[in-house]
């Protein structure tokens, strides 16, 4: 069978057998698209077949895509390299999954990266940010309460987009949450969150009952755009930068930043990573172990303000040493 065949079912195979997110599949085909592209011109062939991805025609492609230029005519980012090698790499293990030979996923080398830099908002500035919106306004109280999610829940901002009324469990406080690969988690909501949320949806007519129900509400998005329509990711970033730019915030500050935030918050207040990497959503631990070089930023900053005063001030109490 010819590539483009085998991408389709490649694809088909993501989204039924292992249930990624339809963003993930378009990415794949993308960046599928641009390899076979490749892969035919350097070949000069109509059509190409799993032989003949070799690990020459991969040294020539990563050659090819690290030459690359984005729309403003920079050179793409290492992570956005990388992207494009792992989505010939997950087809190559899709087609070793099937027993069909080419070339081994793992001769599909990527780049290695620097430390991810972190961009999170210090407490007086989140509280900055929340308290911006004009809450006499519904749809300021709406941006109240979208701010408060962010920050209280640590949510990606698609999560947050496809959230509907009756996710919420106002008596808990929490939310059950579909998140990356389909996987549910629970998230938390701080009191400032439900009260703001609790006020947005009376003024849209909700009203509470005993069973900690809203009235017949399980397709009701909880946010709503002027439109009355669910409000789109996009939106919602721009209702973010809106409220960050109004705070006299000079740096990019995005729904991510908000995220960033709630899991440096937790950790520089001594929250244990494994169950800051549960409310994240993150399914290894390295992806949240990114958020210690912050937090050991703030153990050095502790050093620097403790370290060595007592013994400066001769305030030594006991001679006991601790192992």
């Amino acid at each position: 069978m010819d590539l483009d065949r085998l991408k389709r079912e490649f694809l088909e195979h993501c989204e039924l057998e292992k249930g990624q997110s339809s963003l993930t599949i378009e990415n794949y085909s993308r960046y599928l698209d641009r390899f076979f592209d490749f892969a035919k011109n350097l070949a000069n062939k109509k059509d190409i077949y799993p032989a003949d991805i070799t690990h020459e025609l991969i040294r020539q492609y990563r050659l090819h895509v690290n030459r690359l230029k984005d729309i403003q005519g920079q050179a793409l980012k290492k992570s956005t390299e990388n992207y494009h090698m792992l989505a010939v790499r997950a087809f190559l293990r899709y087609l070793a999954w099937r027993g069909i030979g080419s070339l081994s996923p793992e001769k599909v080398p990527v780049a290695k990266l620097g430390d991810r830099e972190i961009n999170f908002l210090e407490g007086s500035e989140v509280k900055s940010v929340i308290s911006s919106p004009d809450t006499a306004k519904v749809s300021g109280l709406r941006d109240r309460a979208i701010l408060e999610f962010l920050f209280s829940t640590g949510l990606r901002v698609s999560e947050l987009a496809s959230l509907n009324v009756d996710d919420i469990n106002f008596q808990r406080g929490e939310i059950s949450v579909l998140g990356k690969g389909k996987k549910i988690r629970v998230v938390f909501l701080s009191q400032d969150s439900l009260q703001v949320v609790d006020q947005y949806l009376k003024n849209r007519g909700f009203i509470h009952q005993e069973a900690d129900k809203l009235q017949d509400n399980q397709e009701e998005p909880l946010f709503l755009s002027k439109r009355q329509e669910r409000l789109t990711v996009r939106s919602i970033e721009r209702i973010v930068k809106k409220y960050a730019q109004k705070a006299g915030i000079t740096k990019k500050v995005s729904p991510h930043t908000l995220r960033h935030s709630f899991a440096t918050d937790l950790l520089m207040a001594g929250a244990d990573i494994r169950s800051v990497q549960s409310m994240l959503g993150h399914s290894s631990i390295t992806t949240t172990q990114v958020y210690t070089h912050v937090t050991d930023q703030h153990l050095r900053e502790v050093h620097q303000k403790f370290h060595g005063k007592s013994v400066a001030s001769g305030e030594v109490e006991s001679d006991e040493v601790e192992s």
